[in-house]
């Protein structure tokens, strides 16, 4: 576990707080001020209980079940049998960072003092947390409205000591074992607390985050291997010049022309090579990279507005308000994170196939300006890479898939209460199968390009500065450049983990300064 620690207030929290928690196993705290508003809003939710008047999740049942007043003798066992019932979920485990961060963000909801829960539920899922505990939670159960309940009473279970959980270890044990041996006391739920525990949009939010960071390095990435590509092709860089994005401003696709503007700068290749085949204009998959890519980065831009916007909500039903009032909503419902995780799952296919036209481009003798065909050392004795093209095609057809919207699909629940759901958890899960197909892709062009540019500079071509640092740096770990035919598949996973890792940005870094 890491030792940094993330403060939980009753509002501040950031995305990079998230991916701390979630992948780094960053210790989490609570602020006096979160503890301060968990407690004021505690003595609300005490003095409505006490009252003969029904009040939603205080003292009546659930969904379509709300018109039933639960006697107080009653309540503690509702709140214990609500957890118990919905934690229905089927299927493989979800990864334990997706839980780390549903649980982190449910936290961050609980400190907002606007769910009712008393400090020591919210420590301890804080103190779960720092002892590296992860409940069990399958891949199927939330329809992402009144939250993703299945998933986040897989949690709420293990808090009270119930269910299974994997331990700091990776091994699945009994929650309750778990707690004991890290000296945490199951919780005892009251009016209320079962509910607050599972009404978020916790699981999708988190998704979302990480897909947005991971993204991030990828479309970063992407420019290098257009840019890679580019020059390995004997393109022009000219279509990169600002004053041509400058007539047509979106921001990312400015952004993604200097990123490649900057990895070319002092190529021998680009431009100057043309003189037996001459070419007017590059194509589209090589001239409008920035196109492509920058529409992609404008989407994340939107992602994070709206990610930041849910990090900044306090998502529960019914909700604790400053003046004491305790009032039911629609919060909960998944829509906005749902369409943005649906719209990121359209671009990363769109980013895919780009690159995937670009290889295939490097390993077709005919389009490729005088390399070898399938970049072979002896073509026809040897295939060189076209099955890595092969493998890069299957995964582009399977980010196609994904980019279907899952958000346009509902299927009504709680006997019609819960009439239209957005299907937000769907959408992340589909998009984080997608987020890891496209690293896959990216690494199969770098794998393609680098080559291809080997093959040039045997020729007597000069890289540009920053090619020959990501040429470098991938021989360094491991991957192989020209020769005869060889087992192929380890090379593709070790490009696979030097684009995911951020090491192919940290190389061009270390030539060009930061990129966008």
């Amino acid at each position: 576990m890491d030792m940094h620690t993330v403060v939980v207030g009753t509002s501040g929290t950031t995305a990079e707080d998230v991916v701390a928690v979630a992948r780094q196993g960053a210790r989490v705290e609570l602020s006096a001020a979160a503890v301060e508003a968990l407690s004021a809003a505690r003595e609300i939710v005490d003095a409505l209980a006490a009252k003969p008047e029904p009040v939603y999740g205080v003292s009546t049942g659930f969904g379509a079940l709300a018109s039933r007043h639960i006697s107080p003798g009653l309540r503690a066992q509702l709140q214990r049998n609500i957890v118990r019932s919905h934690a229905a979920g089927m299927g493989p485990h979800v990864e334990r960072e997706v839980v780390r961060a549903l649980m982190f963000l449910r936290l961050k909801t609980l400190a907002s003092g606007h769910t009712g829960v008393r400090p020591e539920v919210a420590q301890t899922m804080a103190d779960v947390l720092n002892a590296g505990i992860t409940p069990v939670v399958h891949e199927y159960g939330s329809l992402g409205c009144s939250g993703d309940l299945a998933p986040l009473s897989h949690c709420a279970l293990a808090l009270m000591g119930e269910g299974d959980a994997e331990g700091p270890d990776g091994t699945v044990r009994p929650a309750g074992e778990l707690l004991a041996a890290h000296g945490i006391t199951p919780v005892e739920l009251r009016e209320k607390e079962g509910l607050a525990l599972l009404n978020g949009t916790d699981g999708m939010l988190g998704m979302l985050v990480m897909a947005l960071a991971d993204l991030k390095n990828l479309y970063t990435g992407a420019d290098i291997t257009a840019a890679l590509s580019l020059e390995a092709l004997l393109g022009t860089d000219r279509v990169l010049a600002p004053e041509l994005h400058a007539i047509r401003p979106h921001p990312g696709q400015g952004v993604s022309a200097d990123n490649m503007l900057r990895v070319l700068e002092g190529s021998g290749l680009t431009g100057h090579h043309q003189d037996d085949a001459p070419r007017v204009q590059d194509a589209y998959s090589v001239r409008c990279a920035p196109q492509v890519n920058g529409a992609g980065r404008d989407t994340l831009t939107h992602g994070r507005l709206v990610a930041d916007r849910e990090l900044a909500s306090a998502v529960d039903n019914p909700v604790v308000l400053a003046d004491g009032r305790v009032e039911s909503n629609g919060n909960f419902h998944g829509a906005p994170v749902a369409y943005v995780l649906d719209f990121l799952a359209i671009v990363a296919a769109d980013l895919g196939s780009i690159t995937e036209r670009r290889t295939d481009r490097l390993l077709d003798k005919n389009r490729s300006h005088g390399l070898p065909p399938f970049l072979a050392d002896d073509a026809g004795v040897d295939s060189g890479l076209m099955i890595a093209q092969y493998t890069q095609a299957a995964l582009v057809s399977e980010l196609k898939r994904l980019a279907v919207p899952a958000s346009v699909d509902s299927i009504p629940s709680s006997a019609m209460q819960e009439d239209h759901v957005s299907m937000g958890w769907s959408a992340a899960r589909k998009l984080r199968t997608a987020v890891t197909g496209l690293a896959r892709i990216v690494a199969v062009e770098l794998y393609a390009a680098t080559r291809a540019v080997e093959l040039r500079a045997a020729e007597g071509l000069t890289p540009a500065p920053a090619t020959q640092a990501v040429i470098a740096a991938l021989r360094a770990a491991g991957v192989q450049g020209p020769g005869p035919d060889r087992f192929l598949a380890p090379d593709l996973a070790a490009a696979d983990a030097f684009v995911r890792e951020g090491k192919l940005v940290a190389a061009v870094e270390a030539v060009t300064g930061p990129l966008a």
